[in-house]
């Protein structure tokens, strides 16, 4: 006997047999299609992977009743398999009773989705600058799952092992070694497991970073210059974790002046002089360590800062210099004109004395009788 084997997917001239490969979740349904093009009337069946009989035509031999008809014609014999399980998964066969018969095989493939990933860590509390280490392990999977690290937005690479056990499955665990900052403190570090049975899968741990303090000295009073006379109150703020368990203050290269109050993280100096200037320290301690701010005290005089120039608005200055100047520059045009007038005139009269003069003397004098006879004659004339 001759058997024409076909893939799934594949299809022969004439009478064409062909089925698909099928992929399916454990616990779900799958479907299994035994196609045929240009059927003779002859008789398809389905066979599970022991070739026992599924379905003969419209007719169901085996007597697993999850195996259900979905539909039967001269062209097409299609079954249902519910709650399918691994043992179900194998190759089946497509049977068409031809001369000779043909054959197209669909492999069933089961997946199996991991169990919820366990992420662990190798020590609860870490202190910055260290590192620590932590561990996804994604169980009971079919295939192997992948595992990647999110830290924040952030994505990390670990080193991954995968494990095979019982009936094919797989366990698969991913390590993460981590160098920790004071920011890292509080930060989700995420394991996302990647599968084709499942989605958004992942699981997810806070860090938590211990650091030391970070100190800031800040002036209370006075709010401007330190003057002599005046008081002064500094305030220092210390945060870390775990919180400073000791805050003390200290004058550099220094003693701190005898009257000087500290009570806890507050620094108090009555009545200022010049000899209390200085860099006052505060020096903030916890279990990871400690830290210091500075205060550099100078002390003024009690005046100092009086009667300060108010601030200038040099653009209304240079607007006002700006008009003084065109004023004055009009002024002179004005001015240059109006005697470029009565010069003139000058200069016509005493030319009219100077043309028979015989010096300067007797040249003034006939302007002078010039003028007065022009008088004359134009009193005359009138």
């Amino acid at each position: 006997i001759h058997i024409i084997y076909l893939k799934a997917g594949e299809l022969t001239d004439c009478q064409n047999l062909g089925t698909d490969n099928v992929s399916v979740i454990e616990g779900e349904m799958a479907t299994i299609s035994c196609r045929v093009k240009n059927n003779d009337d002859s008789v398809i069946q389905l066979l599970n992977p022991n070739r026992q009989t599924i379905y003969f035509r419209d007719v169901r031999p085996l007597k697993d009743s999850r195996f259900q008809l979905v539909n039967f014609s001269d062209n097409e014999l299609r079954v249902s398999l519910s709650n399918v399980s691994l043992s179900d998964e194998g190759r089946y066969v497509c049977q068409l009773y031809t001369d000779p018969p043909q054959e197209a095989y669909a492999d069933i493939t089961v997946l199996v989705p991991p169990g919820s990933p366990i992420i662990d860590s190798r020590e609860d509390v870490v202190s910055e600058g260290n590192e620590t280490e932590l561990t996804c392990t994604a169980m009971g999977s079919k295939p192997a799952a992948s595992v990647r690290w999110m830290k924040g937005e952030q994505e990390l690479t670990g080193e991954m092992t995968v494990d095979e056990t019982y009936d094919r499955m797989f366990t698969v665990t991913s390590r993460l070694r981590l160098a920790v900052s004071k920011e890292d403190d509080g930060e989700p570090v995420s394991c996302v497991i990647d599968h084709p049975a499942v989605k958004g899968l992942r699981a997810q741990r806070y860090l938590e970073v211990l650091y030391k303090p970070e100190v800031k000295i800040v002036q209370g009073f006075p709010e401007g210059l330190t003057r002599e006379g005046e008081n002064l109150e500094l305030t220092c703020i210390a945060k870390g974790k775990p919180q400073p368990h000791q805050i003390s203050w200290l004058r550099v290269d220094d003693d701190v002046p005898s009257h000087t109050v500290i009570t806890g993280s507050d620094l108090f100096i009555e009545n200022l002089n010049k000899s209390y200037n200085g860099t006052y320290r505060c020096i903030a301690s916890n279990a990871v360590g400690e830290a210091y701010d500075d205060y550099i005290l100078f002390v003024y005089d009690s005046r100092a800062g009086d009667g300060a120039p108010q601030k200038i608005d040099h653009a209304v200055i240079g607007g006002v210099v700006a008009v003084v100047m065109f004023a004055i520059l009009c002024a002179l045009i004005v001015l240059g004109r109006y005697f470029a007038r009565h010069k003139g005139t000058y200069f016509t009269h005493e030319a009219k004395g100077a043309d028979d003069a015989a010096d300067a003397d007797t040249a003034i004098i006939n302007a002078e009788g010039g003028h007065n006879n022009t008088d004359e004659k134009k009193e005359y004339y009138i």
